[in-house]
């Protein structure tokens, strides 16, 4: 019996969604992801979610939100590799010249090097 509750808990805890709350990753920049708890939902919803966290946080230091690049786990989503949505923003002043036009860069998945 107690082997069974333990095994129960293990997959209570394994079955949670994961927020990483807002997280400073430079100077005025910051990153902020959700993870869902299993394969079956979409990564537009967690995406959405985590807009939202990054305004909010920016709002809250009567700033204005930026993003700077945003990341989504790729399929197939089977053990662990769940859908995932990353978004890195930093909070720029009203007249900062940053905000007026969006840096948004994406990130190459292959990288070749002359050396």
């Amino acid at each position: 019996m107690k082997k069974v509750l333990t095994l129960g808990m293990v997959l209570l805890l394994t079955g949670c969604a994961t927020n990483s709350g807002v997280v400073p990753i430079g100077q005025n920049s910051y990153m902020v992801s959700r993870q869902a708890a299993t394969g079956f939902s979409g990564s537009g919803k967690l995406k959405a979610e985590a807009f939202q966290e990054a305004s909010e946080f920016c709002t809250k230091i009567s700033k204005y939100l930026q993003v700077v690049n945003t990341e989504e786990a790729k399929p197939p989503f089977i053990l662990g590799n769940y859908p995932k949505a990353e978004v890195q923003f930093r909070c720029l002043d009203k007249n900062d010249p940053e905000l007026s036009r969006p840096t948004l860069k994406p990130v190459p998945n292959v990288v070749i090097e002359n050396k």
